[in-house]
């Protein structure tokens, strides 16, 4: 063909030159592919700038925890003292929980302090026991750290119990405390009262008093109302009573107060009223304490019960001066020998007229209490354990309050010193 060859590709596929650019010319399909691939390497600027933020954060994310958490004893730990060894501690951060179980997943009740500085347990820790524990803590950012350990707390060489009434289960008197008599002295007794709880339903307040450093007993400051449900829980199993010498028991003993019965021994009158929820059902005449040997005034409890007992002078301090075998509804008011009982031997003119005991108070039976009619079977079959005897105008003192369970004898305000 003749003439100047226009813009275009030659058959052979050379480029050909415009008529004014004089630059070879890129065809439109390859210049959209250069400037996908720009785009698809750099991006925007604000798409760039969004990603790189993110990336930070997940690798800020990922840094450790500042927070150090310390547990005392040391992992592995044995023969760990039952109080005042387990600490939880967090530097760096603040403690969120911290568990404490034994192998029976038993927990350990504890406090975190203010701040989640620290963590220690409410109570001494059982002996012999294996414990693991489990700690976590935060740093400023929110980031946990935790630590888990184990120890076992050590085995005692001495021990003690403490023996208790009344019996688990029991319906008891308005007046019976709860009374607890130690196996071994007590050096530390405010770690073993605080191992005892006594509480009631319905509530009231109770105290705990030591006779000596063997016996506590808790009472309230009046006689239990009738009906009330108390709970027991001795929680002394590891608690060190004394130098080297650690509690071994953990018990719940559970006893309703049954109806009130109150009786009133006048000497003077030679009379015992029996008033019962407050109301008097009867007045027997009875014989107390000859001149000589007269009844101790006060409040007591019955602590004991037996249909047929033997009272010998000679184990209370009376010599030979009596020793009768078969002492029917005899009920103890005293350790010291201080009992209500029939009388069998006095004359029946003799009660309401005459004290002619060696301190108790007689009240009128047959021998080997046969009869459901006599004065002291009708009391005997009416009175349980915990009962009021409260005994007045007698020429004696005031009986101790350990002599027997007679607690009720101090002033409140001396009870709780």
């Amino acid at each position: 063909m003749n003439g100047r060859p226009i813009s275009g590709t030659s058959a052979g596929g050379r480029s050909v030159r415009g008529p004014r650019s004089g630059r070879p010319v890129l065809p439109a399909v390859l210049l959209g592919a250069l400037l996908l691939l720009v785009t698809a390497c750099g991006g925007s600027g604000n798409d760039s700038g969004g990603k790189a933020k993110q990336g930070a954060g997940k690798e800020a994310g990922s840094a450790a925890s500042q927070a150090v958490v310390t547990v005392a004893p040391a992992d592995g730990a044995e023969s760990v003292a039952t109080s005042d060894a387990l600490k939880v501690t967090a530097d760096r951060g603040r403690l969120t929980s911290v568990t404490v179980q034994d192998a029976k997943g038993n927990e350990v009740p504890g406090r975190i302090a203010a701040g989640g500085a620290g963590w220690q347990p409410l109570q001494h820790l059982p002996a012999a026991t294996r414990f693991k524990v489990h700690a976590v803590a935060k740093d400023a950012e929110g980031r946990e750290s935790a630590k888990d350990t184990v120890f076992t707390t050590l085995v005692p060489k001495n021990t003690f119990v403490g023996q208790y009434t009344p019996e688990d289960g029991s319906t008891v008197g308005v007046g019976m405390p709860v009374s607890i008599h130690f196996t071994r002295g007590i050096t530390h007794p405010k770690d073993v009262e605080d191992a005892i709880k006594v509480t009631a339903d319905p509530a009231v307040p109770v105290e705990g008093h030591w006779f000596g450093n063997d016996r506590l007993d808790i009472r309230p400051e009046k006689y239990w109302a009738a009906g009330t449900k108390v709970t027991v829980k001795l929680n002394l199993d590891g608690v060190e009573g004394r130098p080297g010498v650690y509690g071994k028991q953990t018990r719940t003993v559970k006893f309703t107060v049954g109806r009130s019965m109150v009786s009133t021994v006048d000497a003077d009158r030679h009379t015992m009223k029996v008033v019962k929820d407050g109301k008097l059902i009867r007045t027997i005449p009875i014989s107390a304490g000859a001149p000589a040997t007269t009844t101790y005034n006060g409040q007591m409890v019955i602590s004991e019960k037996y249909a047929v007992t033997r009272m010998n002078g000679a184990t209370v301090g009376f010599g030979g001066e009596y020793d009768i075998k078969d002492v029917p509804h005899a009920m103890r008011l005293s350790d010291s020998g201080t009992f209500v009982h029939g009388n069998y031997w006095a004359s029946n003119s003799t009660f309401g007229a005459a004290n002619t005991s060696h301190g108790c108070v007689g009240l009128h039976d047959v021998r080997g209490g046969w009869s459901k009619e006599t004065p002291a079977a009708w009391y005997y079959n009416r009175s349980i354990v915990g009962d009021v005897v409260i005994v007045k105008n007698s020429h004696d003192r005031t009986i101790q309050p350990d002599n027997g369970l007679n607690g009720w004898n101090m002033s409140w305000a001396d009870w709780k010193k």
